[in-house]
């Protein structure tokens, strides 16, 4: 029996629910006019917005990321190169910015802010790309009201701004990162990087594309290559002072022996300040020799670590656009004005009668 009693009351649950749906079709047929109405105004709305509002371009850059590798050829001469103090790393060790953490790189605030305060040539005119990016979106006119903020300026040392300044980049990175950039692989599989800048200014999505990749780019080959140009400027100048020195000696033997031109060969006293200085020469030709050699074996470390970094396709204008169509524009705007309408019908209509 409560069996029967439970199927019984999904029975009339299910026709509770048709019944409410036809009766709230009924109800919105009834106002229909009301909804064809706001369907109107929505698809007024729509078209407006489609006309008013402007097309966003995008600007694309790839480009192959090829890390260096230091395993291979070089594992023979880590050993030598540890005589003269150079640490190689590691041979196949990780690097700092091992796999994914150049797309962090490209979003972080140091390489946006550097780019946006990089000056470039737009349209024949020099400024620096935050200003055309203020200028552009008319931002000191929303600034006016703010003391000192409609005439701010960004020219000057960085590391000096102010805090209105600080603040307006932070603002400017944050937006960037949202909505303006956006870096990934194309292909899991592959080392081709795509970085994409998203602009209503067409001119500044192009520049400021291409000054970030460069930026970047630049920055993380310095950085993957430091310890290595380090270890050579050392090297380097170890290398020309034991040469100096070198020089010295050798002109000091020169020296002694031209002190005694004809020395008695039975007083061996005489020799002794040339055999000393010939001594001095051969200790440091022997340290300059492997001066030389874990210098040489340096600088095939630092090509081996430098990344291959080469761009597959630059931004070119025209850039590509993407604007909502003034017929999609009004049927979108339409049909959710439509569809608001009519949710808000319904729900009075249930509210009324909770009410009641």
């Amino acid at each position: 029996m409560t069996h029967i009693n439970g199927n019984n009351a999904d029975e009339i649950s299910i026709k509770e629910i048709v019944l409410k749906s036809k009766s709230a079709l009924s109800y919105l047929k009834s106002k229909k006019l009301i909804i064809l109405a706001f369907g109107l105004i929505g698809t007024a709305l729509g078209l407006g917005y489609s006309i008013f509002k402007k097309p966003i371009y995008s600007a694309v850059c790839t480009f192959v990321l090829e890390d260096g590798n230091k395993s291979g050829g070089l594992g023979q001469y880590a050993g030598l190169a540890s005589l003269a103090g150079i640490d190689m790393g590691g041979v196949g060790g990780n690097g700092i910015f091992q796999g994914d953490n150049i797309f962090e790189l490209y979003k972080s605030r140091l390489m946006i802010e550097k780019t946006l305060l990089s000056g470039v040539e737009i349209a024949g005119k020099k400024q620096l790309l935050i200003d055309r990016y203020i200028d552009f979106n008319k931002l000191r006119d929303k600034w006016k009201s703010k003391d000192d903020m409609d005439n701010i300026s960004f020219t000057g040392d960085p590391n000096k701004f102010s805090r209105n300044q600080d603040s307006i980049i932070t603002n400017l990175v944050e937006l960037f990162n949202k909505t303006m950039l956006t870096v990934d692989k194309p292909d899991k599989k592959l080392n081709i990087i795509k970085v994409e800048v998203l602009s209503e200014d067409e001119l500044f999505a192009k520049c400021f594309n291409n000054k970030l990749v460069e930026t970047v780019n630049e920055f993380y080959s310095q950085t993957k290559t430091k310890k290595s140009d380090q270890n050579i400027k050392i090297l380097q100048h170890q290398a020309d002072s034991v040469k100096r020195v070198l020089n010295t000696s050798i002109s000091g033997v020169a020296s002694a022996i031209d002190a005694a031109p004809n020395s008695n060969p039975a007083l061996i006293v005489l020799k002794v300040p040339s055999q000393k200085k010939q001594v001095d020469v051969q200790a440091s030709t022997a340290i300059y020799s492997e001066i030389v050699k874990n210098l040489e074996i340096s600088k095939i470390s630092l090509r081996q670590e430098t990344p291959l970094i080469q761009v597959i396709d630059q931004p070119v204008l025209p850039l590509s656009k993407s604007h909502l169509g003034k017929v999609k524009g009004g049927i979108i705007g339409g049909v959710l004005a439509a569809l608001v309408t009519a949710f808000v019908l319904v729900f009075g209509k249930v509210f009324k009668r909770l009410v009641e």
